[in-house]
C-alpha cells in the first residue's frame, strides 16, 4: 500500500511525491484523530507503510460522502485509517464493517474507533473476510476491498451479489508499486493474481469501472 508522504521517489507516471503533498495541502483538512492514529501507526506498528495516505482518506472521505453510504464494507482494517476516512460519509443511521484478521491489532483500531464520533456506527469483525461477509446484510453502498490480493477475485465476487445498483467497489492496491506493469511472467501470486483481476474487471458486465494511477492503484466498480 505504498504512498508515504515523506517518500522521495516518483510515481509509477513519473509524478514526484511533492506533487501529491502539494495536493493534499490545498484539499480538505485533515481530522485531529487521522493526524494522532497516523503518528501512531508509524512509532508502534510494523508495515506503517500500509496505512492508507492523506490524501487517499479525504478521496474515500469525499467518495463516501457523495454515496451518501448506508452501508459500508471495508474488508482489511489494519490500523483503521481508511475506516474511519469512509466513516465520515456515513448517513446519520448508516454502519461501516470493517474487517480484519489480524488479532494483534485490535486494541489499537478499538481505541481510536472508541475516541472517534462514529465510534456507535462502527462494526469491527475479526476473522476470514470469506467467513464473515455472509454475515453482513445487504445491501451495500460502498466496499473498499484492501486485504489479501490473492484473493481478490473471491473478495469481489462474494460483495457483488449483495452491492445496490449505482453502489461502488474500490479496489486498492491494484498497481502492485508497479509489478503489474510488466509483461513478463510474475514470480509472485499477487502480481499474477492482480494482473488477471484488472483484466476481468474492466471487461466484467455488471460494473463501469476506472483504474485510477492513484498512490499504489485504485480501481472504482460502479455496479451497473
Amino acid at each position: 500500500m505504498p504512498d508515504q508522504k515523506n517518500n522521495n521517489s516518483s510515481t509509477s507516471e513519473g509524478v514526484h511525491e511533492d506533487w501529491f503533498a502539494y495536493a493534499t495541502e490545498h484539499s480538505e483538512n485533515i481530522p485531529e484523530i487521522l493526524i494522532e492514529l497516523e503518528k501512531e501507526t508509524h512509532q508502534k506498528i510494523l508495515q506503517p507503510r500500509m496505512m492508507s495516505g492523506r490524501l487517499q482518506g479525504r478521496f474515500l472521505s469525499l467518495l463516501a460522502n457523495l454515496i451518501q453510504a448506508n452501508t459500508i464494507v471495508e474488508i482489511g482494517t489494519y490500523t483503521g485509517y481508511a475506516t474511519l476516512s469512509l466513516a465520515e460519509g456515513l448517513t446519520c443511521d448508516g454502519k461501516i464493517h470493517t474487517i480484519d484478521c489480524n488479532e494483534e491489532l485490535v486494541s489499537f483500531q478499538e481505541r481510536f474507533f472508541n475516541k472517534s464520533k462514529f465510534s456507535n456506527q462502527i462494526k469491527r469483525y475479526l476473522g476470514d473476510a470469506l467467513e464473515v461477509l455472509p454475515q453482513i446484510k445487504g445491501p451495500y453502498d460502498l466496499v473498499f476491498i484492501d486485504a489479501d490480493k490473492e484473493n481478490y477475485f473471491a473478495y469481489f465476487d462474494a460483495v457483488l451479489p449483495k452491492m445496490r445498483k449505482g453502489g461502488l467497489i474500490i479496489s486498492d492496491n491494484v498497481m502492485w508499486s508497479g509489478k503489474v506493469l510488466h509483461n513478463t511472467k510474475p514470480k509472485d501470486k499477487a502480481t499474477s493474481v492482480l494482473k488477471d483481476y484488472n483484466k476481468a474487471i474492466r471487461r466484467h458486465p455488471s460494473v463501469q469501472t476506472t483504474l485510477l494511477p492513484f498512490r499504489d492503484g485504485l480501481t472504482l466498480s460502479r455496479v451497473l
